[in-house]
Parts: structure tokens; C-alpha cells; sequence
């Protein structure tokens, strides 16, 4: 009998719990200031920090000239709400259609899992312990199918509460840029932190409870306690692959019909009021960059959170029943929490920002922060949450691993995210030569921009990708698949900061189309503006974070699905598992090709209603008529509900189709093939699409000489910037982030249905042998 860990089992069962209610608390505290910025006409102060701190010195105080205070509010609040009520509609008739699929989708696992033993009610034998018994198949059925449920009713919520802080927050960021860019940055920020720390408190929340009710009725029979739970997790991601698809459809459509007829064939600003596609646009950002990544990054911790707790459940943590050891997952998380909180008080109460360079290093200290304080967190769960020593499961066999060698585990993954990070905000960012590069060659016109833009993308997936299999190997000798989950989970233990990060850019963005709208000033737009350059860069971190622990965890799922389906080895000599390799790698060029292809279409539909309004509408170019804002955001709305389900069946039938009627080798196949090939198409694609934004943005700032000769707005070079953003659009917030739910989603759905697959699988190989 090994040793237990050294924190007791009620320390834990109370620990957990509280490190959730505690990050919950802390969003509704900054929920509570973001809402003391006022959205009525009153010339009282308005935020609640002192004067003089966090950029509002004398010298970036300016406010409005010539403009009536009361009218630019009050124009504000009418915006927020128009963009608000469209975000709120839009999800809601998402949620209709994915509601329905919901529902199918439960039945087709109860169906299929229960009837793997033929709906049996008598208890069987343990799948890899055949002298113990193990509650009938049936419960699997039932509790696989709840916790299905559970996960994406918790990454709807996600994404839902997400938008609504988002459209919560947007002007009054724009009104806070009028008292300094400090304070516009602290009011996206804490914004930004409300979705964070609700997203991560809420999943772990959920998680622990699911786990303490199903104890209920498996008692000791923790393997099938813990193969249920995975539902949590395909749930979750399912969720998150309509959310992505649909929100990026919208979001693209509107963005690059605004883009196209707005700046270069009408030379309007970008957010002007006149052109008709500018609410949609607006709307766009709430739904696709922060509704959809809030439910994909709940799915990514959800499942490597479950493809740990499988693992462990038939290791010595489960065997032996030492339920400290056996959450080590959720204390990690629990700790993350904690350290996230700690992290985000140094962007908001403790540094200051007074000047516009000052932002994105802010943003930038928040991930080393993080990273550097969760490595010693890390340290001290696996000290007190792990026993000295302890077996792992290894296809097999059991692995004797030390606690300090499952720290290694978890911190490999940590700073593989941070080094991801960062290469993507080399990558991407305008402050470095790679995007500068990519502006310069607009000087010859769009071609070679698209030319330089594509090179880049395909070169910075390479220290990515070292960074993982260098995660992956570490993790993988040191414990085995158990080592490779925790790894997915320390590059998302930071998810609090990770999330608030990647939030500020979209509400950043928001703020600037507001500042447009509202008709405010020059300097409020370049100080919206600002945080929004910054925003983008951490956007495409953000991406990169979720892309990288994407990899890590398919991975870890897919050793657990290898184990459940009882595969000795996956020989890639063998043709079954060669032609799954075939299709898996070709599964993210046909899942790019169906989502490029419907934003392309949608934005088709876009450009000609907004040619059509500005050519039939009189004094719309005057600003003396008002657009139809309406009617773009339903040719948004219907092409994207429309557009999502083709992808979102390719991605939810093929393990079904392939494990089924081709059995369980070739489905690994698939699994490792659509793995491979996806993250570095995902890479790609998000930072191709990064950088011809960034370089867009770099000549409209013209911050440096070299900037300037490339500008002003409206010069040849910019007009080529503006289509290389145009193209780059549906890449970056379409096709890019939704592959690595494509390849989460696929291993975790084999993993749920791997029983069936398993008794009922093989089902053509049968036949024709």
C-alpha cells in the first residue's frame, strides 16, 4: 500500500469549493466597479479610483471640445444598447438550434453506451481489473449523459455571461478614454477579469459537484465514476464548436463587408456611423471573440481536467481510493484561482499606467506574473496534494512517479504556454520586424502583402510546435498520459488571467467603434485605438495559449481512449491506422475550407446591402441620413445559423461514422492524424491573420517614420493593408480557433463513445472478413 498525500481528504472537499466561491466573489467585486463608471448624464466623477492614478495626470486629461457632455453620454448608452440587444438576440437563436442538437445528442449517448451491454442492469466485471465488479453499463449510459448536459449548459452560461459583461463594459471604457487612457485600460481590464475569474470558478464549481453527486451512486466503483464525468467535457466542447463557428461567421461577415465598402471603396474611417454594416461589425466582436472563446476555453479545461481524472482513476490514486490525490486536477485549478487573483491586483491597484507604450507590457507582465507564481503554487499543491510516490497507468502496466516529478509535469506545461505567448506576440505585434515586414511589402500592393503575410505564419508555427513536443516528451517520461494532461492543465492552471486578457481586446475594440460613433474626438479614438493594437496582440496569445493546450490535451485523451477502447499498440504499419492517418490530416482543410467558404459567402451578401444602401439612400454619405443597421445584422445572423451546423456535423460524426463501421485502429488514426495536421493549420492561420491586422493597424497609427512613409489612411500601401486584414479575417477568428476544438472535440467524443466502440465497432471490417 503506498503512501496518501498529506493533506487530509476534508481540507480538500473543503478547499476546492472555497478557491471557486472565492474567484467567483472576486469577478463581482470588479463587476461592482466597472458598474460605478455612470452611462446617464451626470458630470459627477466617474469611477471610483483616485485622481492622479492610472493615466489621468493633467497631461492626458482632455475633455470633449465643443461637444456637450450629456449628448456624447447619452449617445453612448444608445449605442451600447443597440449592440447589446444584438449580441442578446443573436445567441439567443443560437441557442435554439444548438439546444436542439443538445438534446439529440444526449440520446445518441445513452443509446449508444447503454446498449453496449444491452441495457443490462447487473453488474460486470471492472474493465481493467476483471476481479473487481463495477456498476452496469447502463449507469454509464445515464451519467455520461448528464454530465453531458451539465458541460454545455456551463459553456453556454459561459459564453453567454462573457457577452454580456463585454456589452456591459464597451462604453463605458470609451467614456473613461476621455479622463486618460489609464482609465480606459483599467475599466476593459477589470471587465476583462469579471469573465475570467466567473469562466474558471464556474468550471471547477460544477466539476467538483458533478463529482460529489455521482459518488453518491458509485461508491467505490471509481473507474465507472470517472469515465462518466468525461461527458462533462465533450459537452463543454461541443458547445464551444457551435459558439466558435457561428460567432465567427457572424463576426467575419460584418467585419469584412464594413471593411471592403466602407474603407476602400467609399474611404470612410473604420466604425464611421454611415456605413451600415458598423453594428453588426460591433456586434460581431461580443459574439464570436468573447462568446465563443469563453465556451472554448471552458471546453479545454473541462477536458484535460477529465482526461487526467480517467487516467488517475485507474492508477493508484483510484485504486487505493485516496481522494486528495485523485483531485490533484482541481486543486491545481483551485490554486490557479488563487494565483490569478493575486496577478490581476497588479494591473489594476498596484502599477499605473500613464502613457500609451505602457500597455502592452502591462498586459505582457500579467502572463509572466502569473507563470512565475503558479510554478511555485504548483510546487506546493504537488507537495501537499501528492504522496511522495505513486503508480501511474501506462497502457497496461503501472508506472512508479514521484510527487516532484509531477510537478515537472505541470510546470513544462505552464511555461510552454508562456514561451507560445510570447512567440506569438513576436509574431504579431506591430512593435516587432516580422508585422513591420509584412507593412512594408504593401508598398507593392496587396500581392506580395499576402505573400509576406502567409510566410509568416507558416514560420511561426515553428518554436510552438518544439515548445509542445518538448512539453510532450518531458511530460510523457516523467508520468506517462497522466503527465501529458496535467501538462494541458498547467498551460491553462492561468486560465483567470489568460481569459482577461484575451476579453480586453474585443471590448477595446468595441470602445473605439463607440468613440467613432459618438462622434468624439481625434484623441479619444487614438487612445481607444491604443488599448485596441494592444488587445489584438493579446488576442492572438490568447489563441495561441488555447491552440497549444489543444495539442496537449487531444494528446492526453487520446492515450485514455487507446486504454478504454483495450488498444495494444497503435501500429502505423498496418493499413487500417495508415488510412485514418490519410483523413484524420485531411479533417482541418475540409472543416478551413467549409468556414472560410461560409464567411466568404455571407460576406458577399454584406458588401452588396451595403453598396446597395449607400447608392439608394440619399444624404447617407452627408451623414445627414441614417443606414439600415438592421438589416445587416439579420444577413449576419441568418448566414451564420445557417453556416455553422455543416462543420459542426463533420467534426460530431466522423468518430461516430469511422469508430463505428471502421473500428477503433483507424479511429486512432483519425485521431492522430486530424491532431497533427490541425495545430498547425490553427497556428497558422491565427497569426497570419494577426499580423496583416497588426500591420494595418501600424500605418494608420504612424507612430514611427517608417509607419508614416507607408501612410497616411486611404494611401496605396494602406489600401493593400486593408485587404491582406480583409483576408486574414475569417483565418484569425474563424477557421483558425475553431480547429482546436476540432481536435479536442474528436478525441474527447471517441473517448465518451469508446465502450461502444469497442463491443459494437469494426462493423464493415467484420462483414468483408
Amino acid at each position: 500500500m503506498l503512501a496518501k498525500a498529506l493533506l487530509p481528504e476534508l481540507w480538500t472537499e473543503i478547499l476546492v469549493p472555497v478557491c471557486a466561491v472565492v474567484g467567483i466573489v472576486f469577478s463581482l467585486f470588479q463587476w461592482y466597479v466597472v458598474s460605478c463608471v455612470k452611462l446617464t448624464a451626470d458630470h459627477s466623477d466617474s469611477s471610483p479610483s483616485e485622481d492622479g492614478k492610472n493615466g489621468s495626470g493633467d497631461y492626458l486629461i482632455e475633455e470633449e471640445e465643443g461637444v456637450n457632455d450629456q449628448s456624447v453620454v447619452a449617445k453612448c448608452a444608445e449605442i451600447q444598447t443597440a449592440i447589446s440587444e444584438g449580441a442578446t438576440s443573436f445567441l439567443f437563436t443560437e441557442y435554439k438550434y444548438v439546444g436542439v442538437f443538445m438534446v439529440f445528442f444526449a440520446a445518441i449517448i445513452f443509446l449508444f453506451l447503454g446498449s453496449v451491454e444491452g441495457f443490462s442492469t447487473k453488474s460486470q466485471p471492472c474493465t481493467y481489473d476483471k476481479s473487481k465488479t463495477c456498476k452496469p453499463a447502463l449507469a454509464t449510459a445515464v451519467f455520461s449523459t448528464i454530465s453531458f448536459v451539465l458541460g454545455a449548459v456551463t459553456s453556454v452560461l459561459s459564453g453567454f455571461l462573457g457577452m454580456k459583461i463585454a456589452t456591459y463594459a464597451n462604453a463605458r471604457t470609451t467614456l473613461e478614454a476621455r479622463r486618460g487612457v489609464g482609465k480606459a485600460f483599467i475599466v476593459a481590464f477589470r471587465s476583462g477579469a469579471v469573465m475570467g475569474f466567473l469562466l474558471a470558478a464556474n468550471g471547477l464549481l460544477v466539476l467538483y459537484i458533478t463529482i460529489n453527486l455521482f459518488k453518491i451512486y458509485y461508491g467505490d466503483d471509481w473507474e465507472g465514476l470517472f469515465e462518466s464525468i468525461t461527458g462533462y467535457g465533450l459537452g463543454g466542447s461541443s458547445m464551444a464548436l457551435f459558439g466558435r463557428v457561428g460567432g465567427g461567421i457572424y463576426t467575419k461577415a460584418a467585419d469584412v463587408g464594413a471593411d471592403l465598402v466602407g474603407k476602400v471603396e467609399r474611404n470612410i474611417p473604420e466604425d464611421d456611423p454611415r456605413n451600415p454594416a458598423v453594428i453588426a461589425d460591433n456586434v460581431g466582436d461580443n459574439v464570436g471573440d468573447i462568446a465563443g472563446m469563453g465556451s472554448d476555453l471552458f471546453g479545454s479545461y473541462a477536458e484535460s481536467s477529465c482526461a487526467a481524472l480517467v487516467v488517475a482513476s485507474i492508477s493508484s490514486f483510484g485504486i487505493n481510493h485516496d481522494f486528495t490525490a485523485m483531485l490533484f486536477p482541481l486543486l491545481i485549478s483551485s490554486m490557479g484561482i488563487l494565483v490569478c487573483l493575486i496577478t490581476t491586483l497588479f494591473a489594476t491597484d498596484i502599477s499605473e499606467i500613464k502613457a500609451v507604450k505602457e500597455i502592452e507590457p502591462a498586459l505582457k507582465n500579467q502572463l509572466i506574473i502569473s507563470t512565475v507564481i503558479m510554478t511555485v503554487g504548483i510546487a506546493l499543491v504537488s507537495w501537499i496534494g501528492l504522496p511522495s510516490s505513486f503508480t501511474i497507468f501506462n497502457f497496461g502496466t503501472q508506472k512508479v512517479v514521484k510527487n516532484w516529478e509531477l510537478f515537472l509535469c505541470v510546470a513544462v506545461g505552464l511555461w510552454a504556454g508562456l514561451i507560445i505567448g510570447f512567440v506569438t506576440e513576436y509574431y504579431t505585434s506591430n512593435a516587432y520586424s516580422p508585422v513591420q515586414d509584412v507593412a512594408d511589402s504593401c508598398r507593392t500592393g496587396a500581392a506580395t502583402n499576402v505573400i509576406f503575410g502567409l510566410a509568416l505564419g507558416y514560420k511561426s508555427v515553428i518554436i510552438p510546435i518544439f515548445a509542445i513536443a518538448i512539453s510532450i516528451f518531458v511530460s510523457f517520461s516523467f508520468a506517462a498520459m497522466y503527465g501529458v494532461a496535467v501538462a494541458a492543465l498547467g498551460m491553462l492552471s492561468t486560465i483567470a488571467t489568460g481569459l482577461a486578457i484575451d476579453a480586453y481586446g474585443p471590448i477595446s475594440d468595441n470602445a473605439g467603434g463607440i468613440a467613432e460613433m459618438a462622434g468624439m474626438s481625434h484623441r479619444i479614438r487614438e487612445r481607444t485605438d491604443a488599448l485596441d493594437a494592444a488587445g489584438n496582440t493579446t488576442a492572438a496569445i490568447g489563441k495561441g495559449f488555447a491552440i497549444g493546450s489543444a495539442a496537449l490535451v487531444s494528446l492526453a485523451l487520446f492515450g485514455a481512449f487507446v486504454s478504454r477502447a483495450g488498444i495494444q499498440t497503435v501500429d502505423v504499419l498496418t493499413p487500417k491506422v495508415v488510412i485514418g492517418l490519410l483523413v484524420g490530416a485531411m479533417l482541418p482543410y475540409w472543416f478551413s475550407a467549409m468556414t472560410m467558404k461560409s464567411v466568404g459567402s455571407a460576406a458577399l451578401k454584406m458588401v452588396e446591402e451595403v453598396r446597395r444602401q449607400f447608392n439608394t439612400i440619399p444624404g447617407l454619405m452627408e451623414g445627414t441620413a441614417k443606414p439600415d443597421y438592421a438589416t445587416c445584422v439579420k444577413i449576419s445572423t441568418d448566414a451564420s445559423i445557417k453556416e455553422m451546423i455543416p462543420p459542426g456535423c463533420l467534426v460530431m460524426l466522423t468518430p461516430l461514422i469511422v469508430g463505428f463501421f471502421f473500428g477503433v485502429e483507424t479511429l486512432s488514426g483519425v485521431l492522430a492524424g486530424s491532431l497533427i495536421s490541425g495545430v498547425q493549420i490553427a497556428i497558422s492561420a491565427s497569426n497570419t491573420g494577426g499580423a496583416w491586422d497588426n500591420a494595418k493597424k501600424y500605418i494608420e497609427a504612424g507612430a514611427s517614420e517608417h509607419a508614416r512613409s507607408l501612410g497616411p489612411k486611404g494611401s496605396e500601401p494602406h489600401k493593400a493593408a486593408v485587404i491582406g486584414d480583409t483576408i486574414g479575417d475569417p483565418l484569425k477568428d474563424t477557421s483558425g480557433p475553431s480547429l482546436n476544438i476540432l481536435i479536442k472535440l474528436m478525441a474527447v467524443e471517441s473517448l465518451v463513445f469508446a465502450p461502444f466502440f469497442a463491443t459494437h465497432g469494426g462493423f464493415l471490417f467484420r462483414i468483408f472478413s
